[in-house]
């Protein structure tokens, strides 16, 4: 019984800044990328390193070769991470002066010496079939996707990405998050 159809074909071009990879038969197919037609085949890296040779970048078609190429990718994923941080304030601003009905409710609470207080309670909401809703809607598609995409840009391990995910996202906050009183925020999707 043959088992050729098992068989897999790895090559490692020693010219790529990318690290070694190792090569186990009954595993190494796991890890390999190909496009649409199986002709091509790439090692995925599974460790952090710095190179700008063959840096697919979140699409087959996309792919880095040179110095040039990765500082314009550093800069538009560095772009990307800070617009990710200002649609989420943008959003929270939206939903703020989106909010249409206020309603105050009072009930009675026991307070000092025998008396009783009255607490307000504040309590805002929105209308579901609304033009604010519907448009918080499709900005949360938005950010979701976004949110996604930086995920898998940092995944590919490539150094030179991963700083542009993290300086874009902490200088994003910094540029738009400074009027912010919340310090965890649980709108965090992927990162």
């Amino acid at each position: 019984m043959s088992h050729s159809h098992h068989m897999v074909t790895n090559s490692v071009d020693h010219t790529s800044t990318m690290p070694p990879s190792h090569h186990h038969p009954a595993t190494s197919a796991s890890h390999l990328h190909g496009g649409g037609d199986g002709n091509m085949m790439m090692m995925m890296p599974m460790t952090f390193y710095f190179g700008f040779k063959n840096v697919e970048l979140l699409f087959s078609g996309l792919v880095i070769n040179t110095a040039g190429e990765m500082a314009g990718a550093f800069v538009g994923v560095f772009l990307l991470a800070m617009f990710y941080e200002g649609l989420k304030i943008a959003r929270e601003s939206l939903l703020r002066k989106s909010q249409v009905s206020i309603r105050y409710n009072s009930m009675p609470v026991p307070g000092p010496n025998g008396t009783i207080l009255m607490e307000t309670h504040k309590t805002v909401g929105q209308q579901m079939l609304s033009f604010p809703h519907l448009l918080q809607t499709v900005l949360h598609i938005i950010q979701v996707v976004i949110s996604y995409f930086l995920m898998l840009i940092f995944m590919t391990y490539n150094g030179y990405l991963c700083i542009a995910v993290a300086a874009g996202a902490g200088t994003g906050y910094f540029l738009f998050s400074w009027k912010k009183a919340v310090v965890v925020d649980i709108t965090e999707h992927c990162h």
